[in-house]
């Protein structure tokens, strides 16, 4: 769950996602999606893969990204789960 509010807390990496949504679409398409170094885009791209939210495939020499929404899902449902959030369960306080 670490990873995946660590890669969610980058607006460029938000806007990946976001453009992911609508299906998939290859690292150059993406990359051409922002005004930044194409091994910046690499780095968010390595990110979001660490923490399962997309997933590749190749395709001849492109590498096509798809977004993994289970992942994301999970990273919230567990999130609201820890705050007792959406279950009527009080969330389990540290033993002090």
């Amino acid at each position: 769950m670490n990873d995946v509010f660590k890669a969610l807390s980058d607006p460029t990496r938000r806007e990946v996602l976001r453009l992911l949504k609508s299906g998939p679409r290859s690292a150059g398409d993406l990359a051409d999606a922002f005004p930044v170094s194409r091994p910046t885009m690499s780095a968010h791209f390595n990110v979001l893969r660490g923490a399962g939210l997309v997933s590749t495939e190749k395709a001849g020499k492109s590498v096509i990204y798809h977004l993994n929404v289970s992942v994301l899902e999970e990273a919230l449902l567990g999130f609201a789960g820890a705050f007792g959030l959406g279950t009527g369960v009080p969330p389990v306080s540290p033993p002090e």
